[in-house]
């Protein structure tokens, strides 16, 4: 897709600023990362949370920026500027006016929730190819056009690398793009100035309270996502996602297992490695094999279907493509450890998310084993939930208490503060090490029994504030079993 070349007046009106210096300044890229700033991209003064990237517009000009767009002119001396009251509310449309609206190109689904995120987003792209649509996806593990994997530092890029993103993929000639668009990108506008043909709402449930400040903010920064979406597809057994489908002036495609819904499933039989159910929906439905295990990936299959639904992919792509899913990483992703033992590593780290992974288990397992799980909570975060986290982990019959990412914080004092809510039934055991608390586990477990470990993930690295050390959930059990 041709751009049409953007001159520094272009980019001004744009966004409602006024253009000092040289409007005819020719702007090829935009970016608010001063180490990537260079002839032909305009450096954009982003106002962090910590750092003011006003502080780098000098060495954004050294290493050749011909523009900059900053909040104060005098910070740009005689360098051509486009001068704007908030630059963090101007760099998406900076961005998206560089690369000719790339959103505007393709099939966006937007997916937003508390939980599921990225297991939705991995089934709209498994459909997308079963269809043989050129797809993508951007998300909290990975972006990938096509085959083509590229690294990402957020769940949602920041707004220039956003819309940068998008362009490649509109170069590649892609059609669906499956995003997930996280609170934080939502209210912090790196998705702004982007068009999406679908948005999804999974669920909401207590999180991200230290950035949000209460939940009715929370849940109003993930249904800001549905005002730049044509279509909706609200998972509605959540009463959040009851109240938000029934606010929106858009078509809505309600998905849930209750009465009423426009997708729905029955016949549902759960178990490792997968489940399977039958699907009905608008003009159709199938009976499908979704090998992910829990029922709370049935339902994340289902928001799914409904958002492929909305991009009138035929019934027989959907059941192929979600039959094809690949195990996503980290999520609910079973371990071979070479013992009798049903060994998970998931990335539940909110209350809901570990009580739906020890409901998971439980059903699958039935009567016959035990659940065993291994949590924590993580540092500079929400404290108000790590009490909340101890109690949805003491509902196991043994909970194994430990350390997530500590980040800046004490990790001791974090895991006292979670184990004072473990009032649940299930036997509680303080381990701060977290290595060592995996291997109690898995001391504990006995045959026919699951152990769950839940926080981190697909994550390879434990962040203690000054450093990040190796540490891979999936490969520590691995080891430490084979140590037993």
């Amino acid at each position: 897709m041709p751009v049409e070349p953007a001159t520094l007046a272009r980019l001004g009106a744009a966004v409602g600023g006024s253009v000092h210096g040289d409007g005819s300044v020719a702007i090829g890229d935009v970016t608010h990362d001063s180490r990537a700033a260079g002839p032909g991209v305009l450096f954009v003064a982003v106002r962090g949370f910590t750092v003011d990237g006003h502080s780098f517009v000098p060495a954004a000009i050294a290493a050749g920026s011909p523009a900059v767009c900053v909040e104060d002119a005098a910070v740009a001396g005689a360098t051509p500027a486009i001068v704007v009251s908030d630059t963090r509310a101007a760099i998406a449309g900076l961005a998206a006016t560089v690369h000719g609206d790339p959103s505007t190109h393709l099939r966006l689904v937007g997916v937003t929730g508390t939980n599921g995120k990225t297991t939705v987003t991995h089934i709209v792209e498994a459909i997308a190819s079963a269809a043989g649509l050129p797809h993508a996806l951007v998300g909290t593990i990975e972006a990938r056009i096509g085959d083509r994997s590229l690294p990402i530092a957020r769940t949602t890029p920041e707004a220039s690398d956003f819309q940068r993103l998008l362009a490649w993929m509109v170069q590649d000639g892609v059609d669906v793009a499956a995003v997930e668009v996280s609170s934080h990108a939502l209210a912090l506008g790196r998705v702004a100035a982007t068009s999406f043909r679908v948005g999804a709402f999974t669920n909401l449930s207590r999180d991200h309270l230290d950035f949000h400040g209460d939940m009715e903010s929370y849940f109003a920064a993930k249904a800001a996502l549905f005002s730049q979406a044509k279509e909706a597809v609200i998972w509605i057994d959540d009463p959040a996602g009851a109240r938000l489908a029934g606010s929106l002036d858009i078509p809505v495609t309600t998905v849930g297992l209750s009465d009423g819904c426009d997708i729905s499933a029955d016949e549902i039989e759960v178990g490792f490695p997968g489940s399977t159910f039958a699907v009905s929906g608008p003009g159709g439905g199938a009976r499908v094999r979704l090998p992910l295990a829990g029922r709370f990936n049935v339902a994340n299959a289902l928001v799914a279907i409904g958002c492929a639904a909305a991009l009138d992919i035929g019934w027989d792509s959907i059941a192929a493509g979600v039959a094809a899913v690949p195990p996503v990483p980290g999520r609910f992703e079973l371990v071979d450890t070479g013992r009798d033992l049903t060994v998970v590593v998931d990335y539940a780290h909110t209350p809901d998310g570990v009580a739906a992974a020890i409901a998971a288990a439980r059903d699958i397992l039935g009567t016959t084993g035990r659940v065993i799980v291994v949590v924590g909570a993580g540092g500079d975060r929400d404290r108000a939930k790590r009490p909340l986290m101890g109690r949805a982990a003491s509902e196991a019959d043994l909970a194994v208490l430990t350390t997530d990412n500590p980040r800046r914080e004490v990790p001791g004092a974090i895991l006292e503060e979670v184990s004072a809510g473990a009032t649940g039934p299930g036997r509680v055991i303080e381990e701060l090490d977290r290595r060592s608390a995996i291997r109690i586990a898995l001391r504990e477990g006995r045959p026919g029994d699951a152990v769950l470990i839940l926080g981190k993930g697909h994550e390879q690295g434990q962040d203690f504030g000054t450093a990040v050390l190796p540490f891979d959930d999936r490969a520590v059990a691995a080891e430490e079993a084979a140590g037993l």
